[in-house]
């Protein structure tokens, strides 16, 4: 991989991007920020050769540290609801397994822990490995593919923050369920398998429902969008960064996300030592602050009511591209020039295709493109993370437990990313900042997916010893006699590959989260969004289509054939994308108020409601910007 030096229309890449809210009380803007002015921060950021107060030089890009702006206090606030809702929703996936898997425990409590001291599995259905596989592989590939519908219907017609909310109510009435599946008269007589996977699907929508809006929500109230030269309280010019801002940002709703997801570790220990009712019931608990923190947020948001979705005239002006030639130039550049208003002026063409949009619309929709290219990546990343479908949690039932809950281990991949994440933003990107060196976002997923490569030859090597030393040879997570037949290697090295693959997300999904807002238009962050989230819905989705071969004898091979992909796909991945870490941040931000005003569905997106009208809100927004717009859309 190269690293290329800060130069010219080169942006840094976020390197202070998971500072707490405090470090920013060093830096002091420049006069241009007083109460009646308009900061350029809220200007269209996407027209970089217009000029705005505080605007930077070319000399100053190419020298000046970069910090993040301002993040509000609320923003703080939803990275909290995310790491409720994650830790609800982590804490019941890693249960699936075991309690569809696995049988009642021999000689257990009833409520479907094994006795002390044994080495035997908590269970419940005894429906065997290729059941729990699909299970599980079905409930989290609807919990990622779903967004899509969920995604749009946020732009188009209900807003993010409703949304959002019926989702946590989804949520809520799934985790009663839930809670019921765990009853030791349903699990005694066989009777809990209704309730359970009732349960589960219902969580599976709720989570869509969540999902794709919560980022995008959380972004909409961060206003820092151009690069703006200010002057700190030491007297050192800086440069404001909106890709240091979004990084940042999103650090800390990663972080808080996994934070949520290593309550897993609560609930694996409860399920092994107490039973199913524990397991459950804490996620249930965990969930509760939801309705009371979205009830506190609702008048504090900057809210944006549906537009509309700009999906409608994406295919019209892919129709324009093709119609026009443009299937010899597809992946190459000048295909979307064919659907610019002025270039069919330029052909005389205005007539066959009336204008419906304006052409940084066009500018967004490539960008757009760009991203979900970007994303298609991802899956790899993913099978070699946690492995193909549940073949890392039935490796884990081959090994040496000494009273660990098999699918404790799996928690290392949440705890690799609360230790490593304060790392990055106080040890390795200042010190490459310091040194002049660019890790733009491309050089940071290929870093990423590097590392889950290395995660996946991890467990190959794993399972293939455990085939070898397992008492039962290539049949130890099967036809093995439970307890009795693991092989003589400690679960705890299966630690390294899920940490190691724990971190690659910090390289990958941060700016993934930045890419999938900044390059979609403004009526379809939800949906792009939701296109991000999908890529781990295609993962599951491999998961649940190889169900039949994630299995005894073929282990080895689950996890062996995704590391060689993985290496291959990580060279292909940089190349095909490295020019992007030479461009500069742009946030598609289209407010042209011609263009808005004449385009169904995208007028006045940002108008006044009682919704929207919060007492945060920055002073652009609700007093400056003309016809109401926000680039913030």
């Amino acid at each position: 991989m190269v690293f290329t030096p800060t130069a010219e229309k080169v942006l840094s890449s976020g390197d202070e991007s998971v500072a707490p809210p405090s470090s920013d009380k060093d830096v002091e803007k420049t006069s241009h920020d007083g109460p009646g002015d308009q900061h350029p921060a809220y200007l269209d950021p996407s027209i970089m050769e217009a000029d705005y107060e505080g605007k930077p030089t070319q000399e100053q890009l190419a020298t000046l540290r970069r910090v993040p702006g301002t993040i509000p206090i609320i923003a703080y606030t939803i990275c909290f609801v995310e790491f409720c809702e994650r830790a609800s929703y982590f804490g019941v996936q890693p249960l699936i397994s075991n309690y569809v898997n696995r049988p009642m425990p021999r000689g257990g409590n009833g409520w479907g822990a094994p006795p002390a001291g044994d080495q035997q599995t908590a269970g419940a259905l005894g429906m065997g490995t290729v059941a729990a596989n699909a299970v599980t592989q079905s409930f989290s590939m609807l919990a990622y593919a779903l967004p899509l519908l969920f995604g749009w219907m946020a732009d188009a017609k209900t807003g993010r923050f409703k949304l959002i909310c019926w989702g946590v109510v989804v949520f809520g009435v799934a985790h009663v369920l839930m809670v019921g599946a765990g009853s030791k008269d349903l699990l005694a007589n066989g009777t809990s398998k209704a309730p359970y996977f009732l349960s589960v699907y219902i969580l599976a929508i709720g989570a869509a429902m969540f999902k794709p809006n919560v980022s995008p929500l959380l972004l909409d109230q961060v206003t820092t969008t151009v690069p703006t030269v200010i002057t700190t309280k030491s007297g050192e010019q800086v440069i404001e960064d909106p890709e240091s801002t979004t990084e940042r940002v999103m650090l800390w709703f990663y972080l808080m996300i996994n934070i949520g997801g290593f309550m897993g570790v609560a609930t694996a220990y409860s399920e092994k030592y107490v039973g199913w009712w524990l397991a459950f019931v804490i996620p249930l608990i965990l969930y509760l602050p939801l309705p009371l923190l979205l009830w506190f947020l609702h008048k504090r948001l900057v809210l944006h009511p549906p537009g509309g979705s700009d999906l409608p005239n994406i295919f019209r002006a892919l129709g324009i591209c093709f119609r026009r030639g443009g299937i010899k130039k597809i992946g190459r550049s000048g295909f979307w020039e064919l659907a610019k208003p002025s270039n069919i002026a330029a052909a005389g063409l205005s007539g066959t295709y009336p204008p419906r949009w304006n052409d940084q619309f066009i500018d967004d929709v490539r960008r757009a493109f760009q991203a979900t290219g970007i994303f298609c990546f991802f899956p790899i990343q993913y099978l070699n993370d946690y492995g193909i479908g549940a073949s890392a949690s039935f490796l884990s039932t081959m090994l040496e437990t000494n009273g660990v809950p098999n699918d404790v281990i799996q928690n290392f991949n949440s705890l690799s990313i609360i230790a490593f994440a304060p790392i990055l933003n106080y040890g390795l990107y200042p010190l490459l900042r310091r040194w002049g060196i660019h890790y733009g976002p491309v050089a940071r997923m290929t870093t990423g997916l590097a590392m889950s490569t290395l995660s996946g030859v991890g467990y190959t090597v794993l399972n293939y010893y455990a085939y070898k030393q397992s008492p039962c040879g290539e049949y130890g997570s099967s036809d093995c006699t439970v307890g009795a037949g693991v092989a003589p290697i400690s679960i705890w090295w299966m630690g390294i590959p899920f940490a190691v693959g724990g971190i690659s997300e910090l390289f990958i999904n941060v700016p993934a989260y930045g890419v999938a807002y900044s390059h979609a238009p403004v009526n379809m962050r939800g949906l792009v969004s939701a296109i991000n989230l999908l890529n781990t819905a295609v993962a599951y989705a491999i998961g649940l289509a190889c169900s039949s071969v994630i299995t005894d004898p073929y282990l080895t091979w689950d996890f062996g054939g995704p590391a060689i992909a993985g290496g291959i796909l990580t060279v292909v991945f940089y190349l095909m994308f490295r020019h992007i870490d030479e461009e500069e941040y742009v946030l598609t931000t289209n407010t042209n108020t011609d263009y808005h005003m004449e385009l169904e569905g995208t007028r006045n997106v940002v108008g006044e409601n009682e919704l929207n009208k919060s007492s945060n809100r920055p002073a652009p927004i609700a007093d400056n910007e003309e016809m109401m717009m926000s680039p913030k859309q």
